[in-house]
């Protein structure tokens, strides 16, 4: 990581930034697009609304396939989710053509878990490998199993939830601990002279993880960037390392039935 620039060198030689910060997002490829022939006319769609070229960064997602169609979150009468049985590893290889037409620059994965990743890189004919799986990762649930393994294979570990996630209704448990009010995070942000949020970041950047910590508000913006000028001592990092729960606030049960619903292992 350069502390100058502030980025992350990928894998394919590219660069992200350090702190997804502001309104930086990666564009995303969802699972009802899986299909083969869905992926270039997705891409292309995406790119015509941003008034764009090509972008950045693409990635899958999830590993789960949906029924394609116009609803992002098919169900049956029953309210059931519709989920496909595309391969994830046949939707890897249009994004790999997608990247040699130009319309990405780099291509990454979701909500992988070391199986599927694994299972991905030794695909037959594998032209590129991901350069990143964004996952979400926090005190609460801070991946270090996952965070080695992708180390391991030169896949940069990327951040969504960082700050304990943004607690929408309709998404996360409202009886869930918000992770910013934790006392020891708090005991280390007042022993440090930060606030929680800033040492949840940092927590997560002195890892080798990249965090997005998205904000629309110019403050908070401004203060996640202080991230790069402190540095948290080993004993702060290892009474940190003791919050994890492996407690998930996002666990996507919409697509508990599939087989490659990917939280089932253990990382």
């Amino acid at each position: 990581m350069s502390s100058k620039q502030q980025c992350v060198k990928l894998n394919d030689g590219h660069f992200i930034p350090a702190l997804g910060f502001g309104t930086y997002k990666p564009n995303e490829l969802w699972c009802t697009c899986f299909r083969p022939d869905l992926v270039k006319p997705a891409l292309e769609k995406s790119l015509k609304n941003l008034q764009l070229d090509y972008v950045d960064l693409y990635i899958m997602h999830y590993p789960v396939p949906m029924k394609s169609g116009d609803n992002d979150f098919p169900v049956d009468e029953k309210g059931k989710s519709l989920l496909d049985t595309v391969d994830f590893c046949d939707t890897w290889e249009m994004l790999e053509k997608c990247k040699d037409a130009g319309l990405v620059k780099s291509i990454g994965v979701s909500n992988f878990n070391h199986r599927q990743l694994e299972r991905l890189l030794n695909k037959p004919g594998l032209k590129y490998k991901p350069v990143c799986n964004q996952v979400e990762c926090h005190l609460y649930l801070n991946q270090s199993k996952l965070l080695d393994y992708c180390k391991s294979k030169d896949i940069v570990l990327v951040a969504y939830g960082a700050l304990g996630t943004q607690r929408y209704k309709e998404w996360v448990d409202q009886n869930s601990p918000v992770l910013l009010n934790d006392p020891v995070l708090g005991d280390v942000a007042k022993k440090n002279k930060r606030s929680p949020a800033l040492i949840a970041l940092r927590y997560l950047v002195q890892r080798g993880v990249v965090p997005l910590a998205q904000s629309f508000k110019q403050n908070e913006m401004r203060e996640n960037l202080q991230v790069f000028e402190f540095q948290l001592s080993p004993e702060d990092m290892k009474t940190l390392d003791h919050l994890n729960k492996n407690f998930r606030y996002l666990a996507a049960e919409f697509l508990a039935d599939h087989p490659e619903y990917p939280f089932s292992e253990e990382y």
